[in-house]
């Protein structure tokens, strides 16, 4: 990888955005990469979490504007899909647990790819900006999803109509991030969260926790919860995760899971985001 590093340790998986020089601008070469280093915290079974930061004083500037004017052009024809959206969706597909570690400014691309992320995390000296209208687009990621159900339609369009760039206090009055940390602060509290899942919980519960409530956003009342809920917990509690879970509890000590994400995940598993045109 040119672009991002991946690395992993006690059982954590550490994507960094690494085009220092460039304030980790957002190229296809890193949508690639990103994919990639997705693709593979989910086929590790040793992976239980996922830290998201970037190297430097900046957590991702937005896209490359090297191209000048025509950055954003595009071929004729066919529109072809939008590359902050293909790693959007990636990362809601993931079957591990996204801790975005934002370290600076997270602008453009560099805020809307962590809004599927599950929760942000950002430096006291963090900028947020959805400037897309000041440069004559328009949000990108899925954005027009996901930023609305996690800061509200109000919130939502005050951000992206005026493009402004705010800072993490205002990020975290609107519920974008749930914490704002000294910069010093900042990755390891993103690590003592990511370990405090490694350490205590099931893989293969937390992987069917998380796509229950990022495919519940979509359903249109509880009782399509339920169904889903009922299926699964019904799945799970005939587990192996599920009796050491509860004898680990009764005896006093840790559990030691047995199941792994990548062989035990059941059927009832609701396929989101799943296959769309």
């Amino acid at each position: 990888m040119e672009e991002i590093e991946y690395g992993v340790a006690d059982r954590i998986a550490t994507i960094t955005l690494s085009r220092e020089s460039r304030l980790n601008a957002f190229t296809h070469r890193m949508r690639d990469e990103l994919i990639e280093a997705f693709d593979r915290a989910d086929a590790d079974d040793e992976v239980r979490a996922v830290v998201v930061t970037g190297r430097g004083r900046a957590f991702c500037a937005g896209a490359d504007l090297a191209g000048g004017g025509g950055t954003f052009a595009g071929p004729p024809g066919e529109p072809p899909r939008d590359g902050g959206g293909q790693v959007a969706l990636r990362i809601a597909a993931s079957l591990k647990p996204v801790i975005g570690a934002i370290n600076g400014p997270a602008v453009g691309v560099g805020v809307t790819m962590t809004l599927p992320m599950d929760v942000r995390l950002a430096a006291r000296s963090a900028r947020f900006g959805f400037v897309f209208a000041r440069r004559g687009i328009v949000a990108e990621a899925a954005s027009s999803w996901f930023l609305p159900r996690l800061v509200g339609i109000s919130q939502a369009m005050e951000w992206a109509a005026t493009g402004r760039v705010f800072d993490a206090d205002e990020a975290l009055r609107g519920r974008l991030v749930s914490r704002v940390l000294p910069d010093d602060e900042l990755l390891p509290a993103a690590y003592a969260l990511a370990r405090e899942i490694a350490d205590h919980t099931s893989g293969v519960s937390v992987a069917v926790i998380r796509r229950l409530m990022w495919a519940g956003l979509s359903w249109e009342s509880p009782w399509d919860a339920h169904r889903a809920d009922s299926a699964l917990i019904h799945a799970m509690g005939r587990s192996p995760d599920a009796a050491e879970g509860v004898t680990a509890f009764l005896d006093k000590r840790a559990a030691d899971f047995p199941m792994s994400v990548s062989k035990d995940l059941p059927p009832s598993v609701p396929d989101w985001p799943g296959t769309h045109p």
